[in-house]
C-alpha cells in the first residue's frame, strides 16, 4: 500500500526504504506487489496501475530508474519469467487470467475460468508445467493449486 520497496539486512536490523517511485504508489488499493529479481534488474508488479515495471540495480544495490514494461493489465498479481529472456507468465487476480507478456509489453491470454482460474494470486514454473494458486477470493469456494502444461514453453 505504501509503493515503496525495502531492504532489509541479512543480519536484521532497520529496513530502508530501496525505492519510492511514483511507478510504485498505489491508486487506492494496492500499488507495488509481486517482485522478482531478474537480469539485474528488480521487477515489481502494480495491481491498482495494471503495470509491470523494471527497476535497474545500480551499483552499490542502488535503484536505477524504473522502466514500465507492460501496461493494461488489470488485476496483475504475482508473475514469473519463462526462461525466454524477459518473457513473463502473469497472474490477473479478478479478471481471472494467467497472460503471457512478451517482451515488447504486448500480453495474450493463455488460461483463464474456462480453465479453472479462481482469482490466481501466485504463480511458478518449472520445466513446461505451470502451477497457479487460486485464492477463490470472489467465490469463496475451492481455492486451489491448479497444474497447466503450456505447449512450446520451456524453463
Amino acid at each position: 500500500m505504501l509503493g515503496t520497496v525495502w531492504t532489509v539486512p541479512l543480519s536484521g536490523g532497520r529496513p530502508t526504504a530501496w525505492s519510492t517511485a511514483s511507478e510504485l504508489a498505489s491508486t487506492g488499493f494496492l500499488g507495488a506487489n509481486g517482485a522478482k529479481v531478474h537480469d539485474g534488474a528488480l521487477w515489481v508488479t502494480n495491481l491498482d496501475k495494471g503495470t509491470l515495471v523494471r527497476i535497474p540495480i545500480r551499483h552499490g544495490n542502488r535503484a536505477g530508474v524504473p522502466q514500465v514494461r507492460a501496461t493494461g493489465l488489470a488485476g496483475i498479481d504475482d508473475f514469473a519469467f519463462t526462461g525466454r529472456g524477459n518473457e513473463v507468465l502473469a497472474t490477473l487476480n479478478a479478471p481471472n487470467k494467467v497472460v503471457l507478456i512478451r517482451p515488447d509489453g504486448t500480453s495474450t491470454t493463455v488460461l483463464n475460468t474456462d480453465d479453472g482460474l479462481q482469482n490466481p494470486t501466485s504463480i511458478a514454473l518449472r520445466g513446461k508445467e505451470v502451477y497457479v494458486l487460486n485464492a477463490a477470493y470472489t467465490t469463496g469456494k475451492d481455492p486451489n493449486l491448479l497444474l497447466a502444461r503450456l505447449p512450446g514453453h520451456h524453463r
